[in-house]
Formats: C-alpha cells, structure tokens, sequence
C-alpha cells in the first residue's frame, strides 16, 4: 500500500485528508476515481494531460476510472480564475468538443478501463426543485470564500447568479457518481471541497480530493495556454512537438519529467544524477521527447522526429550550449526585429531587418525572412547568421 500510495501523491500538490486515502486504500477493492473536464475547447494540450497521467497511474493500480465530460457545466461556463463572466457554450459546441476529447484522451487512458460519462445524465432530469434544493446545501458567504468571486465582488464586478450554481453542479456531479477520489488542478480545490460537502449532506462517504499542479508553458513562468501561445499540443505534429520539448529549459525540464513522464520516481532520479556527474542535459531531453511523441503518435515517429531534429540543429547548426535570455514585450507580442535586436543578436532594428531578407535568421531551426509578431510567453531558439544564437524567453 506504501508504494500505491507513493503512486498517487506522486507530483500532488494536496491530498485531502490523506488518512482517508489510506483507509480507502486499505479497503482493497477498486476505487472509483473522478475527473471532469469541460469540453470548453477541442484539442488538449499536454498542461491537460497532467490530470490524464494521474489517472492512468490508478488505472494501473487498479481502480475504476470516471472521465466526465461536462456537457451540462460546460453550458454554464467554469467561472473559476475568470475576472468576467464566461460566455457559455452552445449545445452543438459541447458535442462537437466533446467527441474531440474522447479522441484525444484515450491516447493516455485505456479504453477498456475508462468509463465516459456525461452529467447531462442526471443533470437534465433535475427538476428546478431539485435544483432549489440542491442550492440550499451551500451558502453566499461560503461561495464569496472563493478567491475569484471575492476578488470580483470586492471590485464591484458583476458575478451572475448562475456562475455560483458550477461549483455546486460540480459538486453534485460526485454525489451522482458516488466518487471515492476527485481529481482536480490546483485552481478547482474550492469545487473539490465543494464535493466532499455535498456528499456528506446526502449520507455518503465524502470523496478524497487530489489537486495536481498547473503545468508552466514552453517559457517555464506562465500556465501552458493556447491564448499564451506557449502550450505542446497533444496533436501537434511529431516534429513540431519534439521541436517544442527541446526547446524548454533545463530546469523545467525536470518539471516535465515529474508530471508527464510515466518513467518511475527511481529511474528520473538516476537520470537526474547522470547530469549532475556530467551527462549532457539534451541528451536527458531526448529521452523526455522521444517518449512524449511516441505516446502521441508512434515509435516510427518519434524515433523520425530525433533524427530530423538532430540534423536540422546539431549537426554544425546549433551549439550545444547558447546563452539564455529573456525579453520584455510591452503588450501581448513584440515584433521580431525588436526581439532580436533586444536579445542581441543584431545591433538595431533594421539590422534584424536586413538579415531577414538576407535570410540569414532562423527560429528553431525555421527561416524568416520578414518581420513576425511573436506572442508574450514563448521561448525559443534564435539564430542570426552562422554564429550568433539565443534561447528567448519573451515575458
């Protein structure tokens, strides 16, 4: 049980109340573990994936999966770290996002081990009592406890009054399923506990709540976002994603080891001390890529995208070790030319300008040969002429 658990905890950021995991555990007999994820978008990026790992983890371990697909929440529109109302999806919008994620997630998840489930089930046959009564579990006061909605109200910014029905449809959501686990980010630990609450009120056993942590974007600060342009799509393609994974530093490199490698706590700690004697952190990085490409899409591809990889940057290209740096943007993006002239590689604008013609400037490994916008959050490779590179974060 000692090493089950070791499993579970591994990478968490909280396990509340971790003696009832253990008494759940000692019971020897599956548990039923929940997930939710609103299908608010239709593909997933590897910050998404944080959640799927952990629960392949129990799937390995044993225990009986839930992955819920929250078409009825996903209508109302998760309020949570939103400094407005969220405009809800439509019907079609939950569907058509919904099938993408099914797809998706069963490259991480066994098929045969997962139930899919959808709380529009029992959702759509609550009646408005029913939901009266189910909002008379939980107070204002309790709601307002929430970092997000006290930021909003302490600001006199509008809170809808069904924005506080989603933690409590969430929370029911457990109570439907009979939940003995929730997963769940670091942001949905109100919504978690909200669970644990509810089932009480309906005479079951509250749920343990499990939060992972939010994965850091390409540039090792901000979450992955797409809005960031900072994220690894799971469909991405093989090079694109290798090129993607190389590109991070190598302390967040560790950081991808411990959330998204289904390498063991023993071998990463090996693979952490080869560096520390000497080994080459690309090398170790290597290794991360490889197997994160061939989870998503094949052995073929991943050992192709290495290769690929290897002629286009290290084969006279690109050192082995180049400086790092960051750059500030004003507003959301700054402009290449300034970029590489505030990063110094070129000694103005218009320099960097005029080696882009010459097409003598290249972002991983990619030439450009006029002026981009490159968005707040990224990190990668810059190269000017046959001598001069930069890893670039833009903050």
């Amino acid at each position: 049980m000692n090493e089950a658990l070791a499993i579970i905890k591994r990478g968490a950021v909280d396990v509340l109340l971790e003696e009832e995991m253990i008494k759940k555990l000692a019971e020897n007999r599956p548990l039923r573990i929940k997930a939710g994820f609103d299908p608010t978008a239709p593909d997933l990026h590897l910050g998404h994936t944080v959640l799927l790992n952990k629960l392949r983890q129990f799937q390995d371990l044993g225990h009986e999966v839930m992955f819920l697909i929250g078409d009825f929440t996903g209508m109302i529109g998760d309020p949570t770290g939103k400094s407005a109302t969220r405009p809800p999806l439509t019907k079609e919008e939950v569907a058509e996002n919904a099938r993408s994620y099914q797809e998706q997630t069963f490259k991480i998840l066994d098929p045969d081990k997962t139930r899919v489930m959808f709380n529009s089930t029992w959702m759509d046959k609550m009646s408005s009592a029913d939901l009266i009564q189910l909002a008379a579990k939980h107070t204002v006061a309790r709601m307002l406890e929430r970092d997000d909605f006290n930021k909003r109200y302490k600001s006199g910014q509008a809170i809808a009054i069904h924005e506080f029905l989603y933690p409590l449809i969430q929370g029911y959501d457990s109570v439907a399923m009979e939940a003995d686990v929730e997963l769940g980010g670091t942001d949905q630990k109100f919504n978690l506990l909200v669970g644990r609450q509810l089932q009480e009120a309906w005479g079951q056993k509250p749920q343990v709540v499990l939060t992972m942590p939010i994965l850091e974007g390409l540039g090792g600060v901000q979450k992955m976002s797409k809005s960031l342009d900072n994220y690894i799509g799971i469909t991405d393609p093989a090079g694109e994603m290798f090129g993607k994974i190389m590109s991070i530093s190598d302390d967040l490199m560790w950081r991808y080891f411990e959330l998204l490698s289904f390498k063991s706590i023993s071998e990463i700690e090996k693979l952490h001390k080869s560096v520390e004697e000497g080994v080459n952190p690309r090398d170790i990085k290597f290794l991360l890529a490889e197997e994160i490409v061939e989870r998503f899409h094949n052995a073929a591809d991943a050992v192709k995208a290495k290769e690929d990889f290897i002629t286009r940057f290290q084969k006279g290209v690109i050192p082995d070790e180049i400086p790092e740096r960051q750059v500030n943007a004003e507003g959301s993006e700054i402009r290449l030319s300034n970029l590489l002239k505030e990063g110094g590689l070129t000694s103005s604008t218009s320099d960097a300008m005029r080696m882009m013609k010459q097409g003598a400037v290249k972002i991983n490994g990619e030439k450009i040969h006029e002026q981009v916008m490159i968005k707040k959050g990224t990190t990668q490779i810059y190269q000017v002429g046959k001598r001069k590179f930069a890893r670039i974060e833009v903050v």
